[in-house]
């Protein structure tokens, strides 16, 4: 920016002397020129993204993606590029509004039980009934049980979709209901196809509810069940949580051949029908999981009802 000094006479060769006045009026004027230019670049680099809460969303997802579940400041500051005194304010700011929880003992952060509410408004808000609809009506008409889909969010399962049988007694639970990634036969299906470290990671869990209540846990019984249901493709449950009610559970995965949910059936009917229901839910499973884009022949294989034992891929 080009200021003419207030004051001051400069002479030309061809100009002569120009007046403070003139000079006043120049430099005003060429001020103007780079206030204009000021701005304009202003403008060309705003981008609208705020900082405080651009940081904040990247510590979540952080958080989120972490393997470990839980972190301590300074990692979660390298992973963002933030400094620590920034990152702890952020911290103790998402803490205030329950979406981050620090525990005391290991100083360590994780992400918080107020991300539920909001993620429960996102089920809420999904047209999972469109999209789930043909395939639970066809499981509910084939077994006459209702069928439900569950979907995974972090350490729970939340049914998102259901369909009831025609049937004069029947068995339902409401939309929106939350169970422990650990819980019945749904649990089973879904652990078993999870990648060996997310599994054992569970599995270490001091109170696991596969068979009910966590006292009623038989991790011999339970080993050999996800042994057979990563070969199977399903589990079950027989009146363990809830009596006179079976459940049949098969996994789902997505267009990137990544576990998401579970497909399950919940019913009255009898422990003989297990062997034909079992495979109408497997079929069913695949047939879900292939309207979303699962490729068939890398995520379910020939082996018995249909499902390849992944191991510890997923």
């Amino acid at each position: 920016m080009n200021h003419i000094t207030f004051g001051v006479q400069r002479k030309t060769e061809t100009e002569g002397t120009i007046s403070s006045r003139e000079g006043l009026e120049r430099g005003t004027e060429t001020e103007g020129v780079g206030l204009e230019k000021k701005e304009e670049k202003s403008k060309s680099s705003y981008t609208g993204v705020v900082p405080a809460v651009d940081q904040a969303s990247r510590i979540l997802i952080c958080l989120a993606r972490n393997p470990s579940f839980k972190m301590n400041l300074t990692d979660i500051c390298r992973s963002v590029a933030i400094h620590k005194s920034k990152g702890y304010s952020i911290l103790k700011t998402l803490q205030r509004y329950g979406f981050v929880h620090k525990d005391a003992l290991g100083k360590t952060y994780s992400l918080g039980f107020g991300l539920i509410s909001l993620s429960r408004k996102v089920l809420e808000r999904l047209d999972y009934e469109s999209i789930a609809g043909p395939h639970l009506k066809k499981l509910a008409d084939q077994t006459h049980s209702t069928a439900l889909l569950g979907i995974i969010d972090d350490m729970n399962v939340f049914v998102v979709a259901k369909q009831e049988a025609d049937h004069a007694i029947g068995v339902t639970t409401r939309i929106g209901h939350r169970f422990s990634i650990s819980h019945g036969a749904h649990g089973k299906a879904i652990v078993s196809f999870l990648p060996k470290h997310d599994q054992e990671r569970i599995l270490q869990q001091g109170r696991l509810f596969f068979h009910g209540t966590a006292e009623k846990l038989d991790r011999k019984r339970l080993k050999d069940e996800i042994r057979q249901c990563s070969q199977k493709g399903y589990a079950v449950d027989i009146g363990e949580l809830n009596p006179g009610i079976n459940v049949i559970a098969s996994p789902l995965f997505d267009s990137q051949g990544s576990l998401f949910g579970s497909l399950f059936i919940m019913g009255t009917f009898s422990e003989s029908r297990i062997p034909e229901y079992s495979s109408i839910v497997v079929n069913v499973a695949k047939q879900f999981s292939a309207t979303l884009g699962a490729d068939i022949s890398q995520t379910y294989g020939a082996k018995n009802s249909g499902f390849k034992d992944r191991g510890s891929k997923c």
